[in-house]
């Protein structure tokens, strides 16, 4: 699998924070039935890489982990089964690892110098983050400009409302979500219908 796989699954990633692995298998059910394949597992909660493992048993879910900080990070989520990561960041130690791992890596840019590091390693697939509080549509607009070639996942702030403005963009592939599942929330019907909604974003 390759990171354009990831990116161009589905138009949404949902972003989730699991605070009880018991939920795990449930969610992802509900997002993948609602159309939402690939699933970031943020490493943000002690639960985190046991719902990895626990969604990585779902017919049909592509399972990540998102907030990967650094190399260590990065080992736990692959000794999980993650298949793709994302960071918030992109740091030279962490780039070197997720390269030589193989895992498909979508690292956090900013600004032109996150890109231009990001380049210098080979990569050009991006999350640019957090997208509306570093300058919304607008600064992507311009970082787009002189990185033609550079894709992008927007995700921080971003809404059911303003997700189709950015997925407009040629430049952006998928954007990621916070709003699909509320941290604790089990209504797995509600939860199936707003992927649904999600997964029908024009791009």
């Amino acid at each position: 699998m390759k990171i354009d796989d990831v990116m161009t699954a589905a138009p949404v990633i949902p972003v989730l924070v699991i605070e009880d692995a018991a939920h795990a298998v449930p969610l992802a059910e509900a997002l993948v039935a609602g159309g939402l394949p690939v699933l970031e597992v943020t490493l943000r909660t002690p639960a985190a890489l046991d719902a990895i493992r626990a969604m990585r048993t779902v017919a049909g879910a592509i399972v990540g982990a998102g907030t990967v900080l650094n190399p260590q990070d990065l080992a736990l989520a692959l000794d999980a089964g993650s298949q793709f990561i994302v960071s918030p960041g992109l740091t030279d130690a962490l780039a070197d690892a997720a390269i030589a791992s193989g895992i498909p890596f979508l690292p956090g840019v900013a600004s032109a110098g996150d890109i231009m590091r990001g380049l210098d390693h080979g990569l050009d697939r991006f999350k640019f983050f957090p997208a509306e509080t570093s300058g919304g549509l607008p600064a992507l607009k311009a970082l787009a400009g002189p990185f033609g070639g550079v894709s992008f996942c927007p995700t921080g702030g971003i809404t059911q409302d303003r997700a189709s403005e950015w997925l407009a963009h040629p430049n952006v592939f998928c954007v990621g979500g916070s709003w699909l599942a509320r941290p604790g929330e089990t209504d797995w019907a509600a939860l199936e219908e707003r992927a649904r909604a999600a997964s029908a974003l024009a791009r």
